[in-house]
């Protein structure tokens, strides 16, 4: 049987879809499909299900696909080794994730990465966007804030970070402190601008449904696409936010910023380290892939 015809399958069979199939493959969608095609006549037996939006594996399919992947991925990590053997090969791994998080956590981490022959390629993103650009092959691995669904691709917890919600002192003094914030709840903060990185305010939004059991109703002064120019505005005075303990540490430490409640439980946010099934077969990716794993043990 074809290995050609096998990888084609597995790739289909871990995207759930042809035409995503094709493209992690390099090839066209019909060359895909006949190469399917050719596979189930060899067997005698369809292998997916044609569905409105992708393909799902017959009983057949999911029974080949479990016997074939193990063989067929370590068959690429010999191959990915037997290139580079001597040490000499240098490989890139493309990073994709959060601007702030994957610049000032994942980045610094991986630097050291380089002298073993690796290369790092950077892009930032939504979560959305960087699963979507590491579902079609544009990246090696994402950093996100949600588990993926589906058997293309495979999150691993990474980290925990907490939420804490912070002013510049002035804005503390103004409406009596952290201590007006524990007596009278979010309406102590009523008029206090509130900034974020998205209108939807997804980080103030779990802070006070989680913290205060509430909705919040305000909505964003200030809209800026990265925490840390959040956390510019809020140092300048501009309002309140809702930001990651690591990224204003320093700030409450020196009293340029006030955490406004310190809840005995605090919120926390998980980031995911997720990568395409198969290719921690590929010995780069593993290697970077288990540095994070290692390197969030002290974040």
């Amino acid at each position: 049987m074809d290995l050609a015809l096998l990888r084609t399958f597995l790739t289909v069979h871990r995207a759930g879809s042809f035409t995503r199939g094709a493209a992690l493959l390099g090839l066209s969608q019909p060359a895909v499909t006949g190469q399917i095609r050719s596979l189930e006549n060899q067997i005698g037996r369809p292998l997916f299900h044609r569905m409105a939006r992708g393909v799902a594996a017959t009983a057949v399919g999911e029974e080949l696909a479990r016997k074939v992947a193990p063989h067929l991925d370590a068959l690429t990590e010999v191959t990915e080794r037997g290139l580079h053997q001597d040490g000499t090969g240098r490989r890139t791994v493309h990073l994709a994730g959060p601007p702030e998080f994957t610049a000032l956590r994942a980045v610094p981490a991986l630097t050291a990465l380089i002298e073993q022959g690796v290369s790092l390629r950077v892009a930032f993103g939504t979560t959305e966007e960087v699963l979507e650009g590491l579902a079609a092959g544009h990246s090696d691995l994402a950093l996100t804030t949600g588990r993926p669904r589906g058997r293309l691709l495979t999150g691993t917890p990474l980290c925990d970070e907490e939420l804490v919600l912070v002013a510049a002192a002035r804005w503390a003094a103004r409406i009596g402190g952290p201590v007006a914030v524990r007596t009278d709840g979010p309406s102590a903060l009523e008029h206090v601008p509130a900034l974020s990185v998205h209108e939807r305010m997804p980080l103030m939004t779990r802070y006070w449904t989680t913290v205060f059991e509430e909705p919040m109703h305000q909505s964003g002064t200030v809209i800026a696409p990265d925490l840390r120019a959040v956390l510019q505005c809020v140092l300048n005075g501009a309002g309140m936010a809702v930001l990651p303990r690591y990224l204003c540490t320093e700030h409450l430490r020196n009293g340029t910023l006030v955490a406004l409640l310190e809840p005995t439980v605090p919120p926390l946010r998980t980031y995911f380290l997720t990568v395409r099934a198969g290719t921690l077969a590929l010995p780069h990716i593993a290697r970077t892939h288990e540095w994070l794993l290692r390197a969030a043990t002290r974040w």
